[in-house]
This record gives structure tokens, sequence and C-alpha cells, in this order.
């Protein structure tokens, strides 16, 4: 290798980190079939998912904090800000790769078709006549709100027939559009109870009329109502213990609109 070459390979790192790096360009590179790296990680993690027995010990496992994080990558959930899929990071493939003690560069490469990673994929799937709807990150604040952190949530997935999604909704939405959430406090009762599940559509961010939306307000997700009033758009809550409230200009950020709620109640 030629004075320059190396220069630029190994420019800003140690020589023992340039030849690490300069190793796992190469694999990720070499791969045969020139496949997306996406979607080598996503078919190595599908293996070891099934290899650990579910999502969820997969994720205690690798010392992933959120398991709903492994969700979305099984799934590649379109990111609400965004609308691309959730994809893996290198360094949280290196990071697990730690973790499993796999070597380095383990899900960056193709390990073959293997009955683990078939088995995977086919737990993955939807069934046929049913609609996916996957969680949404974190829950949402029905009192002074929340910051969104690592807890078990109620409900990480639904499956709902096609006809009825239809029956509720009017249409069949694009997977991903439709997520759900966990509503936590007292704030939205009696129309929300703690613990109660909101589908959120994800693909209306912006001020549609005086309605329910999973909002952001200061780093804090909450479900309200907004409604414009002559002054300005407030956030309004449905309990009259929570009093109505004008945030200043910019301190909203839309996440989505609430569309249909459903909670696990005694008769």
């Amino acid at each position: 290798m030629s004075r320059s070459i190396s220069q630029t390979l190994a420019y800003g790192y140690s020589i023992y980190n340039s030849q690490k790096l300069v190793g796992l360009n190469s694999l990720s590179l070499s791969n045969g079939d020139m496949r997306p790296i996406d979607d080598i990680r996503h078919e190595n993690l599908l293996a070891l998912i099934a290899t650990k027995g579910g999502q969820r010990q997969f994720a205690d496992a690798a010392g992933i904090k959120n398991p709903a994080q492994v969700s979305q990558w099984v799934n590649r959930s379109p990111n609400a800000a965004t609308g691309k899929p959730r994809v893996m990071s290198g360094g949280t493939a290196r990071a697990i790769e730690a973790a499993l003690g796999l070597p380095t560069g383990w899900m960056d490469t193709h390990q073959g078709a293997t009955d683990a990673g078939s088995h995977a994929v086919l737990e993955a799937e939807t069934p046929p006549g049913y609609v996916r709807f996957d969680l949404f990150e974190g829950g949402a604040g029905m009192g002074a709100g929340m910051v969104n952190q690592d807890y078990p949530e109620v409900v990480k997935t639904i499956e709902i027939a096609e006809w009825e999604v239809r029956r509720k909704l009017g249409y069949l939405p694009k997977p991903g559009r439709i997520q759900i959430i966990t509503g936590r406090g007292p704030s939205m009762r009696p129309k929300l109870e703690d613990g109660d599940i909101v589908w959120i559509d994800t693909s209306c961010d912006y001020f549609d009329g005086d309605d329910y939306y999973l909002i952001n307000v200061g780093g804090e997700t909450q479900i309200k109502m907004l409604q414009k009033r002559g002054d300005g758009l407030y956030v309004v809550s449905v309990n009259t213990d929570f009093p109505a409230y004008r945030p200043d200009v910019g301190e909203v950020t839309i996440l989505g609109k609430a569309l249909i709620h459903a909670g696990l109640r005694k008769f």
C-alpha cells in the first residue's frame, strides 16, 4: 500500500484502530451478492431473535434497554419524523456483537440461510387479511406529560382484520402509518383512562382542526386536545382539574392524530 493511501485510511486514528476499521470496511464491502448492509443486518437480527426465543429475550441478552426498538427494526417501522424505515446503526450492531460474544462485523456479514432465520421471518409476518399496528416509541402522558423512558408497555403490537380496520377507519392505511401508544395519567378522564391503547395516525404532523393529537411539549409526549381559540392554539384536557393553556409559538410539535382508543377495563 502506498504511503498516501495508507495516510488516507489511517488519518486521525492509531495504527491499531486503523487496521481494525479497514478490516470492518473490507468485510462490509466484500459481501458477494452486494446486498445493502441494512438488509444483511435485518436478516441476521431475525436469526438471533429466533435463537434467543423472542424479541424481548433477545433485547435482554443484547443489553437493549427498550425492547420496542427491536420490534421497530424487525418490522422496519417508519420514523415518525422522516418517514424512513428504522434500521440498525453500525454502532448498535457492534454493541450487539460485543454483548452476545459475536465476532466484530458478524452483523454485517451474510451468515447464510438457517432454520432459525426462516422461523424468525415467519414469526414477524402478518397473516393475510390482517393489518399490523406496531408500538410508537414511548408512552404518552395524560397528566403533566412524561419524558419517553424505558418501561413495560401494555400492548406492543396488534393485528386486526382488514374488514374491521375498514369499518373503523373507512380505509386501509399503508404499513407503519397507524401506530399504537399507551396513554398514562388522569388528565383525559373519562375520555381516556390510564393504560388505554390509542391508535395514532403518524402521517398527520400538523394541526387539522380541533381534535385529539399526540403532541410533544418541552420534550414531553402527551395525548391532548388541540383547540383553536381567538387568541391562539390551546392545549386542552378533558378532566377539568387540568386547566387549558396556550403554549408559546413553536413549543408544540404534533406527532400524530389520535383516532381510536381501547382499554382493558373491568365490567
